[in-house]
């Protein structure tokens, strides 16, 4: 399903931590507005019309990834959603750059952090609760490629993907692309909004045992995402007969930079591959890959790779 190089609408990741807003549903911008305010000469509230009219438009394909992509992967069990692989997506959006709109109100040396809030209703709908509020530094803030974008794949946002307006800061987990938006707070420190704190997209600041409990002082906030790949042809489950060629392909991504080489193996790492890489398309795109593979006439199950018998135990 996620085989296109740009990835349909349809096709891409939901995850949302409250209910879609009725705007978004009815696609109606009566009333709407994005307010900025905070650390800044001045603050303004935008129409949706006055962002596409007063700042210069971009295009980019960008690479949006869930932090939990692969959860379902962890022994013991994290807690979450229990994503397996299909927690990502690359898309073309529109938009304007964020630093373009923060410079035009003047940006504060005391400024820290950006936090966003959105029209999402808490799941309980407590309307004084918020669903998520989370941020990134000023510095990725001020970054050229991170984007306020009201158009994906040529169309207006869909109404799950965060119409009229979504917050996009490519190489940084999907949770700080934050949807539905009407307000950006220009913080003089870390922004404390919902999932910002305690363990919420937080990972240990060095290595510790799975399963170990970690003190909230030794959890580092996720900023850039870590190198991932997939194959995404052939399916899965497909039988192939021995010593066929077989043509496969996939995308290679990373938060920051670009994929050197990718290799794969049909044999358990015992040997590998290396494959054709293409550049991306532009920064923080995903890279498609491909390569032709041979599969042995001997089974490689029969060489030394049995399963293991009811009677033999798995090592941890």
């Amino acid at each position: 399903m996620l085989d296109d190089e740009v990835t349909p609408n349809h096709l891409h990741f939901v995850r949302n931590n409250g209910h879609i807003p009725e705007r978004a549903k009815t696609r109606n911008l009566e009333n709407w507005a994005l307010r900025i305010d905070g650390e800044l000469a001045r603050s303004r509230s935008f129409s949706l019309q006055a962002l596409q009219h007063e700042f210069k438009n971009h295009e980019s394909q960008i690479t949006i990834e869930c932090a939990g992509n692969g959860r379902a992967g962890y022994y013991p069990n994290a807690s979450g959603n229990q994503w397996t692989l299909g927690a990502v997506g690359c898309a073309q959006y529109r938009g304007v750059r964020l630093v373009d709109v923060l410079n035009s109100l003047g940006v504060r040396q005391t400024a820290v952090y950006i936090g966003y809030y959105g029209e999402d209703p808490h799941l309980s709908r407590d309307p004084n609760k918020s669903p998520i509020s989370r941020s990134v530094p000023i510095d990725k803030a001020l970054d050229p490629q991170t984007l306020l974008v009201w158009e994906m794949n040529g169309k207006p946002l869909p109404a799950e993907h965060g119409f009229p307006l979504r917050l996009v800061c490519p190489g940084w987990p999907g949770s700080t692309c934050g949807k539905w938006l009407n307000r950006i707070w220009v913080r003089d420190k870390i922004h404390d909004g919902t999932k910002m704190t305690g363990s919420s997209y937080r990972t240990p600041r060095h290595p510790v045992a799975p399963g170990d409990k970690v003190a909230e002082s030794d959890m580092a906030i996720i900023t850039v995402m870590p190198v991932k790949s997939m194959i995404t042809l052939p399916k899965t489950g497909v039988s192939i007969a021995q010593a066929t060629p077989i043509e496969i392909r996939g995308h290679a991504w990373i938060g920051s930079g670009n994929i050197e080489r990718v290799d794969v193996t049909y044999d358990f790492g015992a040997t590998w591959q290396t494959t054709k890489l293409e550049n991306p398309k532009n920064k923080y795109a995903w890279q498609r890959w491909s390569a032709s593979i041979h599969l042995p006439k001997r089974d490689i199950m029969k060489s030394g790779l049995e399963p293991l018998t009811s009677k033999e135990e798995a090592s941890p």
